[in-house]
């Protein structure tokens, strides 16, 4: 389980939890599961993109991810969120797949996008995960306060000269960026699973901002570890595990907080 084949992915799964446990708590307290879903499929083409012409992944799955951002916020101008995001899942979808069928390998690439490829991670790929989830890290304590406030009281927040606008594109563009991040190694069915399970359930366990955030990282990475292992002991996907265990940790959170 420790070989060294896998010590990238082990790595790589714990800056994956920090990032996406820390931003998951506001995906949760923001009612954003939803965006949390349509993101990282909105990377989706730009990973087939990449695969088709030979670049890094992670540079097409990040612009496609924060082209996706622009989408959804010029979409919900004109309409209704929800249907900007479906908008949104068809349409970049529909891209994703134009892109992969002209490539030659169609089905293990589609198999990579949607699932991950943990046991793919190279070393070059563990120096911007490392640089993502720190900024993500300092970027959410740098404006806590703020976009607690907004996401919970977002009236209270405009009397404070918090701009609605300006916190919705600074957690969109975050919650891109962790998507894109992710895809690659939990892929991009997956993503929601982990933006989203570990921060439900520190929010049922706690009531404390603080501490429900740091809670969400812990469980985040629980959930990280505990499935790469299974997954190693069992010989079944790493996938069936991660979105397994993320349904049984929120029916536990409920369990646990109504015992």
């Amino acid at each position: 389980m420790f070989s060294s084949y896998l010590l990238h992915t082990w790595i790589a799964a714990t800056l994956l939890a920090i990032a996406a446990g820390s931003l998951g708590y506001f995906v949760v307290l923001r009612r954003s599961a939803f965006a949390a879903h349509a993101l990282p499929l909105a990377a989706f083409p730009g990973g087939a993109l990449a695969t088709l012409f030979g670049f890094t992944p992670l540079w097409g799955l990040g612009g496609f991810a924060i082209l996706g951002v622009i989408f959804l916020r010029v979409f919900a101008r004109l309409g209704r969120r929800d249907v900007a995001m479906g908008l949104l899942l068809s349409t970049f979808l529909a891209l994703g797949g134009l892109f992969l069928s002209l490539g030659r390998e169609y089905a293990a690439r589609v198999y990579g996008l949607l699932f991950g490829e943990v046991l793919g991670i190279s070393a070059a790929s563990i120096l911007p995960l490392a640089l993502l989830a720190i900024a993500v890290v300092l970027l959410l304590l740098w404006r806590f306060p703020a976009l607690l406030l907004q996401s919970s009281q977002a009236e209270l927040a405009s009397a404070r000269a918090i701009s609605n606008t300006g916190m919705e594109w600074f957690f969109l563009v975050l919650l891109a960026l962790v998507s894109a991040a992710a895809v690659p190694i939990v892929g991009t069915l997956l993503v929601f699973t982990l933006l989203v399970s570990p921060a439900a359930a520190a929010q049922r366990l706690s009531s404390r901002p603080y501490q429900a955030w740091l809670l969400a990282i812990a469980l985040a990475e629980l959930l990280s570890w505990s499935s790469i292992a299974l997954s190693y002991w069992s010989n079944w996907p790493l996938s069936f595990f991660v979105g397994g265990q993320g349904a049984l940790l929120f029916l536990f959170s409920r369990i646990f907080t109504r015992a």
